[in-house]
């Protein structure tokens, strides 16, 4: 018997643990997780059609155009006979209507953690630089504050650490982000996860995605008869 193939999109701004989530989505229920960034360096490397027409542009310093993206992602999409999770991808209106055309999508799941709490919990993130060695002044504090444990140098804080930079990133997140939302919405087919954690997310992301995708196709597709 064919089983239908079970297609997810998963969103979140940057910092809201969709990482976390999406591997345990992977660990849980056996689906193949494709972002879009891998995609696209996938098909740059194996040189694609589309992923020529690509690197052409991010050559020359440009933005890839919609409609080479979409056709860069479904093509990776496409072949695909296992359920898969799209990650970074779509977004603009452009491309979810074009996706949503040629690879329809079952739900689109987005993880909605307030800005503050994104912003309180990255703005504490400390770096030692020569090792990597990540701290953290509320979850994982060095025991001298501002010192590296190991070394004794000091830690430093990136760019992309700084409250500044976070902000800015979370307003461009949701500029570009919220009408692709209200498309899906229309479509009904828009799930959004609220909480302020990833380990208080991930339980109701679970429930849903159980009655999503049936025992049959779990087991099937984790290799079992």
């Amino acid at each position: 018997m064919t089983l239908k193939i079970f297609r997810a999109i998963i969103m979140g701004p940057p910092g809201s643990g969709k990482g976390t989530v999406s591997s345990r989505i992977v660990k849980d229920f056996n689906i193949k997780h494709l972002s879009s960034g891998d995609i696209l360096r996938s098909q740059i490397l194996n040189k694609t059609a589309a992923g020529m027409a690509a690197k052409k542009y991010i050559d020359e310093g440009n933005l890839v155009p919609d409609d080479v993206m979409v056709n860069l992602i479904i093509g990776e999409l496409h072949p695909l006979k296992q359920n898969w999770l799209l990650d970074g991808f779509p977004r603009t209106v452009p491309q979810a209507e074009t996706l949503y055309q040629k690879e329809p999508v079952d739900v689109v799941m987005t993880l909605n953690i307030p800005d503050k709490i994104i912003i309180n919990r990255i703005k504490g993130r400390w770096t030692h630089a020569p090792s990597g060695r990540i701290y953290h002044t509320e979850f994982n504090p060095p025991k001298v504050p501002g010192v590296d444990d190991v070394t004794g140098e000091p830690l430093l804080q990136r760019d992309d650490d700084k409250e500044e930079t976070v902000n800015r990133r979370l307003q461009a997140y949701w500029k570009l982000t919220q009408p692709v939302l209200d498309f899906y919405r229309e479509l009904s087919i828009l799930e959004e996860f609220k909480g302020k954690y990833s380990n208080e997310i991930w339980p109701h992301v679970h429930k849903f995605l159980s009655t999503k995708i049936t025992p049959t196709q779990y087991t099937e597709y984790k290799g079992f008869s």
